[in-house]
């Protein structure tokens, strides 16, 4: 593929659209990334002027995402996208389907920019092959995120669900300052983060104001990098000496499955556990076990190995257990950011510089 823009609105060279024209971008937002938001991030990073804008509206999240062709985590359809994206070189979305079919029916466009942490709803090998340059967004829910973890935390150990579920009975429960009924404080505990990235890193931090003993579990953390007076140690360590373990990890091959029945039995009793990463690094069977037989004293949960969540799965009755719907991420801030993000990479590619996060790098060097 050529190399892109070469001039204020220029676009790649041999394209015979010229120089003058504003290039035509679709913007394929939903209800969270509202097309509102690309729009102002779109025209604040180049001027209204540069662009002819489209616009699809994805029906995410009132309808859940899901597989649509070869990819996943997809909102709206093939045929929407096809017809939207005719004669669009530019692409600004976070849940829209980039697939073969897709790809071979909009052969102007270029560039896929997708305003999440992981762009599997684009076929990066069908995109590499179609010389379109597919970018993401790292970090763009990492302060989000973290908070989430925090507030997900604190109500599991401080029982603040059961608190309320008796205020909205119409009771007034002093019952609840009965020593084995009150919760549990994070200043003077031992938290243990697995993981120490972006967001653990933030999590470290609040932990560490909040007067806890932060360890960290992560082969590949840079010491340096973390916050000061968190200290890294190995995963057995991390889950025998925490009083509450907090999941931060990336999941791979090497992480799926990394906290089961062994490990939950590792941790002291009267411990709790926290995942606002990914469902499939923890055994949520073992976990309803632990919890019933009273081993864990709570545990706070954003994602599952299933989602949605099945009615009659055994978490759903778990003793202290707080849950929410996978979403941790779910702040203004975190949209804002994301459609700044991904206008960042139009800008770049209006301007001729290399994206700052591509998913497929193959491409640049076929430019």
């Amino acid at each position: 593929m050529p190399t892109p823009p070469t001039g204020p609105h220029g676009g790649p060279k041999g394209n015979e659209q010229t120089v003058n024209e504003p290039i035509p971008v679709l913007l394929a937002g939903d209800d969270f990334v509202l097309n509102r938001l690309l729009v102002e991030a779109l025209h604040a990073q180049s001027g209204p002027s540069a662009w002819e804008v489209r616009e699809l509206e994805l029906p995410w999240p009132h309808v859940p995402f899901g597989k649509v062709a070869e990819v996943d985590e997809a909102s709206g359809s093939e045929d929407a996208m096809i017809e939207a994206l005719a004669g669009a070189r530019v692409c600004l979305t976070q849940m829209a389907p980039l697939t073969e079919r897709v790809l071979a029916a909009c052969p102007e466009l270029e560039l896929f920019a997708v305003s999440r942490g992981g762009p599997v709803n684009a076929n990066l090998a069908a995109a590499t092959e179609h010389g379109v340059r597919v970018t993401f967004a790292p970090g763009r829910n990492a302060e989000a995120t973290a908070e989430h973890t925090l507030a997900l935390m604190l109500a599991a150990m401080r029982r603040v669900p059961q608190a309320q579920e008796s205020m909205r009975a119409g009771r007034w429960d002093s019952g609840f300052y009965a020593y084995q009924a009150t919760g549990l404080e994070i200043a003077g505990s031992t938290v243990g983060l697995v993981g120490g990235g972006a967001i653990g890193g933030r999590v470290a931090r609040a932990l560490l104001a909040l007067g806890a003993t932060v360890l960290v579990a992560d082969p590949y953390a840079d010491p340096a990098a973390l916050p000061a007076g968190a200290r890294l140690v190995s995963l057995p360590e991390l889950l025998a000496s925490s009083s509450v373990v907090s999941l931060h990890a990336r999941l791979t091959e090497e992480t799926a499955g990394l906290i089961g029945a062994d490990e939950l039995a590792a941790m002291p009793q009267g411990s709790v556990l926290v995942n606002c990463a990914r469902g499939g690094l923890l055994d949520y069977g073992a976990l309803a076990d632990a919890l019933a037989v009273g081993h864990l004293f709570a545990a706070a949960l954003d994602v599952f190995d299933e989602e949605p969540l099945a009615a009659d799965h055994p978490l759903r009755t778990a003793p202290n257990v707080v849950l929410s719907p996978h979403l941790a991420g779910a702040s203004r801030a975190t949209a804002r950011r994301a459609a700044t993000m991904v206008a960042a990479e139009a800008g770049r590619w209006l301007r001729g510089e290399p994206p700052l996060h591509c998913a497929n790098p193959a491409v640049l060097k076929a430019s």
